[in-house]
């Protein structure tokens, strides 16, 4: 079996916050555009809407009865759990009136008639739908803020440092600092300063060869008696 951590309550509620905005988006909708042929499309939308949030409340507010009996909490996140199903009890409370309201409204008008909801059904409803996102508010502060039913990550062994992402996956190193040569062998600096070329200079390049008293040999051929002015070879 799948576990869920802490249970299914956080997959559930989603469901009343989705049908209570879909149902007052259609049911204003069909009441102010009431002139509209599809009027009474949107206001019989919105009850079906209305109804789904309902049942899935109370849904939702079952399982988090399990939670806010099983989920390990200390103190202070004991005082947002009570706040929390505070809203969640009041919310459903209103979201099953709405329903129970609608369904007899729905009962007492002839049908086909566009049953255009009554001002004091519109507003409650809009209240019911601020009660909804104050209560989901109020969850995710739960979750989020206090960190109940969440498994947490293990914290890192050694130096107790986070893991920061780039570390040890390639970090290009900053402007201005040297870079180590991966394809030409390593070398040093020394080379040049003891006498020897450098590896990169050029092969066809030669440089003259020195004698013991650092002047150049002189090339090998015949000598000229003296007064003899020199000629060109």
């Amino acid at each position: 079996m799948i576990e869920i951590i802490p249970n299914l309550h956080p997959a559930l509620v989603h469901f009343p916050i989705a049908f209570t905005t879909a149902a007052l988006a259609f049911i204003a909708a069909g009441t102010v555009f009431r002139s509209w042929p599809c009027a009474a499309q949107c206001l019989t939308t919105g009850r079906w809407m209305l109804w789904g949030a309902a049942l899935f409340a109370l849904i939702a507010a079952v399982f988090g009865w399990f939670a806010f009996n099983s989920v390990a909490h200390d103190e202070v996140s004991h005082a947002a759990m009570i706040l929390h199903r505070n809203w969640a009890m009041g919310t459903l409370s209103v979201l099953l009136a709405l329903a129970a309201w609608d369904v007899w409204r729905g009962r007492s008008v002839k049908m086909p008639s566009p049953n255009v909801p009554s001002p004091g059904f519109l507003v409650l409803l809009v209240a019911a739908w601020l009660l909804v996102t104050s209560t989901a508010w109020h969850g995710a502060e739960l979750v989020y803020r206090y960190g109940l039913g969440v498994m947490a990550l293990p914290k890192p062994e050694g130096s107790g440092n986070p893991h920061e992402h780039g570390a040890g996956h390639g970090v290009m190193p900053m402007q201005g600092a040297d870079m180590p040569h991966e394809d030409a062998p390593a070398h040093s600096h020394d080379d040049t300063a003891n006498g020897e070329p450098p590896h990169d200079a050029e092969p066809d390049r030669k440089t003259p060869a020195t004698d013991g008293a650092g002047t150049a040999p002189k090339k090998a051929g015949h000598t000229h008696a003296p007064g003899t002015p020199p000629h060109k070879d």
